[in-house]
């Protein structure tokens, strides 16, 4: 049997395997290094995913907190408003109540006094002497010594033109003070007299013959197409007599085909605004009221 022998030169295989080794070499330190990297990233990752979360769940406590004090700032300005509000409601209750308070403690201090001027008078005049001896007797009795005037025991010639000094000034006090009196008698009898003449009525103002300006109201209306029209008179009845009335109505029907009917021009603003608040307060149904305006302003009428 033959036998071969071969020789087979490894080193180009060798060569390329170093060349593989070398490159897996390469390849696990990219991968070491892509690890260290995708680490890294991770971590930067969770990082900015951490910071933003803390971030966003910050803003929101904020915008929360930033929400709820607005609103708790304007329920108290509302509360502070309310409050300002009441206060001067309060004020005015109070400034009103301390008129009133004032007034009627003005009215009743009158009253008072009037009472007490009037019970007085009455309990002097129950004893008039009695009172008139303590009241007006005793307080001269004890004031005598200031209406004495002074004077000495012994006058000489240089004591008597003192004396007489005296005597004149004691006079002239008691004069003034009597003129005073008049004076302010005279004054406050003036004041009763003109407030007299303003409150009385004098009889001379009026005589027994005048004349009186009576409102009469005329009224001239037809309530189908017929020719004929009815006539009614409205005249007021403050301090008239029936007769007078009478009277009235009695020439108005003697006089009132002479009279002639134009175009209204008075101001028909101000009797509509009168006629709306007079439909207003009737207690008539909405749909009468509403018929009734219609027909009032589609109206036209005629003054005389």
């Amino acid at each position: 049997m033959a036998s071969f022998n071969y020789t087979v030169d490894t080193h180009p295989m060798a060569d390329e395997i170093g060349k593989v080794s070398n490159h897996v070499t390469a390849t696990t330190g990219a991968v070491v290094a892509m690890q260290a990297a995708v680490v890294l990233a991770e971590k930067r990752a969770a990082d900015l995913v951490c910071d933003n979360v803390n971030r966003g769940f910050y803003s929101l406590i904020r915008s929360q907190i930033s929400q709820k004090t607005a609103k708790l700032q304007s329920e108290v300005d509302s509360h502070l408003m309310q409050l300002s509000q009441q206060k001067k409601a309060l004020l005015a209750i109070k400034f009103r109540m301390e008129r009133d308070f004032n007034m009627i403690s003005n009215r009743y201090t009158k009253l008072f006094n009037g009472l007490n001027a009037n019970l007085k008078q009455r309990v002097f005049e129950l004893d008039k002497p009695t009172i008139d001896f303590a009241v007006k007797e005793i307080d001269k009795v004890s004031n005598r010594t200031k209406y004495l005037t002074a004077a000495v025991s012994v006058n000489q010639l240089e004591s008597l033109s003192s004396s007489q000094k005296i005597l004149a000034s004691s006079v002239k006090y008691k004069g003034s003070k009597v003129i005073n009196s008049i004076k302010a008698f005279l004054s406050e009898m003036n004041a009763q007299k003109k407030l007299t003449d303003k409150i009385l009525i004098n009889d001379h103002r009026y005589v027994s013959d005048a004349k009186s300006l009576i409102p009469i109201i005329i009224l001239e209306s037809n309530s189908d197409n017929s020719v004929s029209r009815n006539l009614e008179f409205k005249i007021s009845e403050a301090e008239i007599s029936q007769n007078t009335k009478q009277a009235i109505e009695n020439k108005l029907y003697a006089s009132v085909s002479e009279l002639k009917w134009k175009m209204s021009t008075i101001d028909e603003k101000e009797i509509l605004s009168e006629f709306s608040k007079l439909n207003d307060l009737s207690g008539a149904a909405k749909r009468v009221k509403e018929m009734t305006m219609q027909l009032f302003q589609s109206n036209k009428f005629e003054t005389l």
